[in-house]
């Protein structure tokens, strides 16, 4: 244990982010890691040279009803595996976990009830009994302290994945993951990497209260030096999950408490996902909704209710929080020239607020009307069911923005 906390502190610096001249937007030449992700390209528009009418603002509520179970043509591309086995989301993360593990020795695990309990939502069920207690590290509750000694681990050469129990507990580590993990790769002048992962639920549950349902997203965003991704489905939480692992950059992997029981048939060939690069939800021509996390399902079912009305939009999971896949996003404003952002995070200083003002400044030409970004309200989260389910966006509010910004 002595060479895992010799050297407590610890971070990783990114490359500076520029901003993208849209009139010369080209999709990169990038490797695409995942077997099944797929690319949607749009070519010049002539949106800039169209006169500009833009409204005022959207007045959204909650009473607008849905078409249920509609039966539509979601034009998604055909994804499934020819081969492959149903994982549970918090399954997905744990094999891609365990992967890593076995293929890298210098991978382990560390914090509050992740050894033999197996995690508060089972992400690391059996990894103590196989890769023993030195490699999947039962910690106090303390996370400022296994926080700094598992950054402390990376400086060393080992890849550390830190989880939190829960996310609201990471900001008593606040400090390690903003002074040492997100900057001391500059202030060491590039002698050390900070290779660690830090993970765990976050988001809006089902009457958890408000210190157990916090976006914190938002928190974390303003760190330099801080990669930050957020998995939606078990296939990329399986894939993000190991491309952090693999990463010299210190990344956030945010996890949602609503979506560890969801689902879905992935590949047995092994796969990673990019972890700069949004997926392609739903192709459209009318409106571009840029979405992530639990609000990917809810986008997705006020979509059905929008084709259903006559309207074709296209949906993107942004999946990376920081940096923003400006590519993707570009083309598909550059085609449809209106974009709505749906979130869970906070309105104020939100990742949509983030968004809206990359969007502005490197795409305004091509908007024919302004961004609109539908977020939680500024309230701590209530336990009272029904007084939770107003602070977060639902889908009758996604059909009636829609609605007013296809006008």
């Amino acid at each position: 244990m002595s060479s895992i906390i010799h050297g407590a502190g610890a971070a990783t610096a990114l490359s500076t982010f520029n901003p993208v001249d849209s009139k010369k937007l080209v999709s990169p030449s990038r490797t695409n890691l995942s077997v099944r992700s797929q690319r949607y390209i749009v070519a010049g528009s002539d949106a800039s040279k169209k006169k500009k009418s833009f409204g005022s603002g959207l007045r959204v509520g909650h009473s607008q009803k849905l078409i249920a179970n509609a039966a539509v043509a979601t034009k998604e591309a055909d994804t499934s595996a020819s081969t492959g086995h149903e994982l549970l989301l918090f399954e997905a993360l744990q094999e891609g976990l365990e992967e890593e593990m076995d293929r890298d020795a210098n991978v382990c695990v560390m914090g509050e009830d992740v050894g033999h309990y197996g995690g508060s939502y089972k992400v690391t069920k059996g990894l103590a009994d196989k890769f023993g207690d030195l490699r999947v590290l039962d910690t106090p509750i303390c996370e400022n302290a296994f926080t700094g000694m598992g950054i402390g681990a990376a400086m060393t050469g080992l890849r550390p994945v830190i989880e939190g129990m829960n996310m609201g507990f990471l900001l008593l580590a606040f400090n390690q993951i903003s002074n040492n993990c997100g900057m001391l790769h500059y202030t060491s002048g590039g002698q050390f990497t900070i290779p660690v992962v830090i993970r765990g639920p976050g988001g809006v549950g089902r009457q958890l209260g408000a210190e157990h349902s916090q976006r914190l997203e938002s928190y974390f965003q303003s760190i330099p030096g801080i990669q930050m991704v957020a998995c939606s489905t078990p296939y990329n939480a399986k894939g993000l999950m190991k491309a952090a692992i693999r990463s010299e950059n210190p990344v956030i992997l945010f996890e949602h408490v609503l979506l560890y029981n969801l689902k879905e048939k992935i590949p047995d060939e092994e796969y990673i996902c990019n972890l700069e690069e949004a997926e392609m939800v739903r192709p459209g021509e009318h409106i571009t909704i840029l979405t992530y996390s639990r609000m990917r399902y809810h986008v997705m079912q006020a979509a059905k209710t929008l084709v259903n009305k006559g309207y074709d939009p296209e949906v993107i999971d942004i999946r990376s929080l920081k940096p923003f896949d400006l590519h993707t996003i570009g083309n598909s404003v550059k085609k449809t020239h209106r974009v709505l952002i749906v979130e869970e995070c906070m309105r104020t200083g939100g990742i949509g607020a983030s968004l809206t003002a990359a969007i502005n400044e490197n795409f305004h030409d091509y908007l024919d009307a302004p961004v609109v970004c539908l977020s939680s309200q500024d309230v701590p989260t209530p336990y009272a069911g029904t007084l939770e389910e107003w602070t977060v966006v639902q889908p009758a509010q996604i059909v009636t923005a829609v609605e007013q910004l296809c006008q």
